[in-house]
């Protein structure tokens, strides 16, 4: 899979079925080249310029499922 497919996918969150919003970036460890966490981007920017956006960062360890559409994580309030 490549960077440009997983940014098309959705994020959930399984506890409460909200969609979190899409990839945006990630964080990977330079040593070995693992992947450490997503970053998530919940912009609702009208035109790209009005709005407001929200990041988060999801550790890889709370992915749950990726899947052809969208990318299942697991997450308590006190993560988000």
């Amino acid at each position: 899979m490549t960077f440009c497919e997983l940014r098309e996918k959705d994020v959930i969150n399984i506890r409460d079925c909200k969609r979190l919003g899409c990839v945006c970036d990630l964080t990977f460890d330079c040593k070995n080249g693992c992947i450490l966490s997503l970053m998530v981007s919940s912009g609702e920017k009208l035109w790209g310029i009005f709005g407001k956006e929200q990041e988060c960062e999801i550790p890889w360890c709370k992915i749950r499922q990726i899947g052809p559409d969208i990318i299942l994580v697991d997450l308590d309030e006190r993560q988000k």
